[in-house]
């Protein structure tokens, strides 16, 4: 809930706040003023962040015979560290790991995560729980609302933004949408208005509803883990559909850096192409 409230501030402050406005992620100076002090007092972003580290890796096999997938590195750094340096830009330093494939390795590589600026807890995949399963095992620890990465993407995007975005459409979950050119090999979001209506698997590109697609980074209330059964279960496929359905699930579009490593010539191209978060 929101209340009008009158303020009397320094004209420079003042000028200094409009410089912000750009008419799109910021609005308007009572906008600008709102972020600024959300920023201020920690209130901008979720505080923990749940990232799905557990899978095989089985298309980027051999080179996942011995490395897990999050360990696999761009520029020197794993993809676990690119992730631990997009949160930490909006002061996400709270990190729970599900492992599970070659789990021992991930462990030795991060341990608790201080030398990397974070605060790292595991969950442990004892047998493949699929993209919400570990949701389940790291209950305790998602007391509010939260953020889930898949580990085998890099991307870049204003999780402050997002994050106020989820907030003001009241959603139950949001989901991160990146812009492809040709998104006949993705499920493709249908939206109406912030709304995501459903997602249509590899259509073809002249009859896609958007050029947009799951970018494999979400925001979720609490609520959501009530949703998911015992055992091997999907956000993407057990999970969204029901929001989407119930009309609580919303879709976020951003254009920043978006690269998924899921093959060996995406992991190419992802060393190639990446630019490394400052």
């Amino acid at each position: 809930m929101k209340e009008r409230v009158t303020l009397t501030l320094d004209s420079n402050l003042l000028r200094e706040i409009d410089h912000k406005i750009d008419g799109h992620r910021i609005k308007s100076r009572s906008h600008a003023i709102e972020l600024t002090l959300m920023q201020s007092y920690g209130a901008s972003v979720p505080k923990t962040a749940l990232i799905l580290a557990g899978g095989i890796g089985t298309r980027l096999q051999p080179i996942t015979f011995e490395v897990p997938k999050p360990l696999l590195t761009v520029h020197d750094k794993t993809l676990l560290e690119h992730l631990f340096d997009l949160f930490k830009k909006y002061g996400i330093k709270n990190i729970i790991l599900s492992i599970g494939y070659k789990g021992e390795k991930i462990k030795e590589a991060i341990g608790n995560g201080r030398k990397f600026g974070v605060n790292v807890t595991y969950v442990e995949e004892s047998k493949a729980l699929g993209t919400a399963g570990p949701l389940k095992l790291a209950k305790p620890f998602l007391t509010d609302t939260f953020i889930v990465s898949n580990a085998d993407e890099l991307k870049e995007l204003d999780l402050m933004d997002m994050y106020i975005f989820h907030k003001e459409n009241k959603a139950t979950a949001t989901i991160a949408l990146a812009s492809v050119q040709d998104p006949s090999a993705y499920g493709v979001a249908k939206l109406q208005g912030n709304r995501i209506l459903e997602f249509i698997e590899k259509p073809k590109k002249e009859n896609a509803p958007s050029n947009l697609i799951n970018s494999g980074i979400y925001i979720l209330e609490p609520e959501v883990i009530d949703l998911i059964p015992d055992g091997f279960s999907m956000l993407e496929k057990d999970i969204f559909p029901r929001l989407a359905r119930e009309g609580r699930l919303y879709g976020y579009p951003f254009s920043g850096q978006w690269l998924n490593t899921g093959t060996l010539e995406l992991y190419e191209q992802a060393i190639k192409e990446w630019k490394d978060i400052s």
